[in-house]
């Protein structure tokens, strides 16, 4: 659960510094589901990072699974809205 924190745009920020392209985007039910492609170890450095969170937020817990790449989301980073 994610509100007010910034958590999207945290998310976005390291993914841009670390080169990686997706999405963040806020869940109906107020979880935050973040898609990113990129190298293996940038990757690794995202989910570390957002097992964290910004300085506001209290991270209960972070799943990761693997998906298939999505060319539309291939070529940048971008907040996105779900509802």
């Amino acid at each position: 659960m994610v509100q007010g924190v910034g958590y999207r745009y945290f998310a976005q920020r390291l993914a841009d510094q670390l080169g990686i392209s997706g999405y963040a985007k806020n869940l109906s039910d107020g979880r935050v589901e973040v898609y990113a492609i990129g190298a293996a170890e940038a990757l690794e450095a995202l989910r570390e990072a957002l097992e964290r969170g910004p300085h506001s937020a209290d991270v209960e817990n972070v799943d990761v699974e693997d998906r298939r790449i999505e060319k539309r989301y291939a070529d940048g980073f971008s907040i996105e809205r779900d509802w």
